[in-house]
């Protein structure tokens, strides 16, 4: 007979001898076939009703199902028994939870799979249930629920029962159509599945009231994050201009608009995590990390020739290029006026054999230079600039303009020059045997820089150039000045301005220091010195970013303003000879001066000749140049 556990078990609280009493709701019935009729008709056939939501008319079975797919997380205690046929029994019954509307279920669920599921009372043999709660065992776990104490009755046999209360009473007739409806859906035609989850059913109307449990889940879910979320996961979802929700991805920087669209890109970046981990990259992602790949070489070796073309032509600035030196520039020169026609061929070899006759000697051919420089501005401060209130001038000294060997890069070279020919022709200094006899050319003083690197002096400029000057056009300054002099016994220092001490990036202090450089062997008499002053001191090299100077003298003005005098190896040997006609010397002067806004460069170096050497302070100042420091002023 159908229903046979459930009937076993209803008669099993009877007596023999006792009127039947119905063990759901205490009714006693005169003899056993009206208890049997009235289970079939009073609670047997009644209709299936979902204790967590609104389903109903739905069978035993299905109902099972739904609770298991839909409210898995609810009802942890909702179980059906193994498929080995164990049956029902009281202690496998479970509660079912209070209804929100505040009517108190005590409704059991019987964990046969052929009964209906039904709302039963709590049978407690032989004690009566505590008003905190009730204790159930289901299998081997127990589990402990607080209640409140629903209405008891107690049963002829001693027993005390939970009294089943209903919510509402339904009427037949509408119970009736609901059923007709269920049972006239296409149950075994068509099979509908639950795009949320799992659930697989075969009424359209039953997955309709399911799909609408997980609408509800997912606004309560979405609700409750939009309180909490923002402080766990601030990015998790954000709102466009528009006013649309976008949902961001937790991997990468992605906002869908939907949720399912995330999910989908989500497991994307699983799959791919999966997949890289074991080694199985799909031939898309694998074909886009090779391109990724080739594009970052490309680009590295785009840097890499970028960066090598600039390096060159930093070279070739510097003279670095090996493209050669004064020898080559001066050959090369030739051979472009003999192309141009300006220079015959006969003219071009008897200049070459000059060159080389000069090259090979080590003494510069003088034809750069002009010699009176220093006699032609006294006599035309003697003479004119009454403007001027004092005015200090160095040593005889020759200028040395670039010619076409080195021009472009041998103003170093060439102020060295000019800074030698006063030293020559001074006896404190001739004294040396060190000193060449006549003025050294361009390549001579390139080779005599590499033997003071060769003494150890400058070891940081020796490898900036790699310890190798001849054959190349490369700039010097001033620490290979102070070099070549430590090298000859001259006693030089390097004083460095490396940054501007006025207004509008000028450097005053500067100016300052080649006035007392100048003025204090002429002040130190008790007498007034005259207004043009002619000393016997050294001229001072003067270094800048990209150019280098000699100075000369210093100019006082009668409204405190003080200028340098500059020659320039810039300046061709003939312009520099109109200083010495009396007519044009005024414009060749004013040329020469230069005030403090006239230098603004970032940063100045002077080299100051003070006097000579003894072998024991040279090598006190060889030792010393391995960590060579400028004096730094301010």
């Amino acid at each position: 007979m159908k229903n046979t556990c459930c009937y076993s078990l209803l008669f099993a609280n009877g007596s023999k001898g006792t009127m039947p009493v119905c063990d759901i709701c205490c009714q006693e019935l005169v003899s056993e076939s009206d208890l049997r009729t009235h289970l079939l008709l009073s609670h047997l056939e009644r209709e299936m009703n979902c204790p967590f939501c609104s389903l109903s008319g739905v069978s035993y079975d299905e109902l099972n199902f739904h609770v298991a797919a839909a409210h898995r997380e609810k009802d942890t205690d909702f179980q059906t028994p193994k498929e080995s046929g164990q049956r029902c029994s009281v202690d496998q019954m479970d509660l079912n939870p209070q209804r929100s509307d505040g009517f108190c279920t005590s409704d059991l669920t019987p964990a046969c799979p052929q009964t209906s599921k039904h709302q039963f009372s709590s049978v407690v043999h032989g004690t009566s249930a505590p008003s905190t709660g009730v204790a159930l065992s289901q299998g081997q776990g127990t589990t402990s629920r607080a209640k409140s104490s629903p209405p008891a009755a107690s049963t002829p046999n001693g027993t005390r029962r939970l009294v089943h209360t209903e919510k509402t009473q339904e009427d037949p007739a509408e119970h009736r159509k609901s059923k007709q409806k269920r049972l006239s859906s296409p149950q075994k035609e068509k099979i509908f599945s639950c795009p949320f989850c799992s659930l697989v059913c075969g009424d359209c109307f039953i997955l309709q009231e399911h799909v609408e449990l997980h609408l509800q889940d997912q606004e309560a879910s979405e609700g409750a994050l939009s309180e909490a979320g923002a402080s766990s996961q601030p990015c998790s979802s954000v709102r466009s201009d528009s006013g649309l929700k976008l949902y961001e991805c937790p991997l990468c920087s992605l906002r869908c608009t939907d949720n399912s669209s995330l999910q989908e890109h989500v497991e994307l970046h699983l799959d791919y995590g999966t997949a890289a981990s074991s080694g199985d990259i799909p031939g898309d992602l694998r074909l886009a990390r090779q391109l990724q790949e080739e594009e970052e070489k490309k680009r590295k070796e785009e840097e890499a020739k970028r960066e090598e073309k600039d390096f060159k032509e930093l070279q070739k600035v510097f003279g670095l290029d090996g493209s050669g030196g004064y020898r080559k520039q001066i050959e090369r020169n030739m051979e472009r006026a003999v192309r141009q026609g300006q220079m015959a061929p006969a003219e071009f070899h008897q200049k070459r054999a000059e060159v080389m006759e000069s090259l090979a000697s080590g003494v510069d051919d003088g034809q750069s230079r002009t010699t009176g420089v220093m006699e032609a501005l006294y006599e035309f401060y003697q003479r004119e600039a009454r403007d001027s209130a004092h005015v200090w001038l160095c040593a005889e000294t020759d200028h040395y303009a670039a010619s076409v060997g080195d021009k472009g890069w041998g103003c170093g070279y060439r102020n060295f020059q000019m800074l030698y020919s006063s030293l020559r022709k001074m006896e404190h200094y001739r004294a040396l045997n060190t000193l060449p006899d006549s003025v050294p050319s361009i390549p001579r003083v390139q080779a005599l820089i590499e033997g003071s690197w060769a003494e150890g002096i400058d070891p940081q400029g020796a490898s900036h150039f790699s310890k190798r000057l001849q054959g190349t056009r490369a700039w010097i300054g001033a620490t290979e000045i102070y070099s070549i002099l430590t090298a000859l016994r001259v006693k030089a220092r390097v004083v460095d301005f490396h940054q501007p001490t006025g207004p509008g990036n000028t450097h005053p202090l500067l100016f300052e220091f080649v006035k007392k450089y100048f003025s204090l062997q002429s002040s130190r008499g008790a007498r007034l010195p005259p207004r043009v002053v002619k000393t016997n001191l050294p001229p001072v090299y003067l270094q800048h970013q990209g150019h280098s100077r000699t100075i000369v003298g210093v100019e006082e003005r009668r409204n405190g303003s003080v200028c340098l005098l500059l020659l320039d190896p810039g300046c061709p040997s003939g312009a520099m000879k109109k200083l010495l006609n009396s007519k044009t010397a005024p414009a060749s002067v004013g040329r020469m001066r230069k005030f403090p806004g006239h230098l603004k460069h970032s940063q100045y170096q002077l080299v100051i000749v003070e006097g000579v050497l003894t072998p024991e302070e040279k090598q006190t100042r060889v030792l010393n140049s391995r960590t060579l420091r400028a004096e730094r002023i301010p």
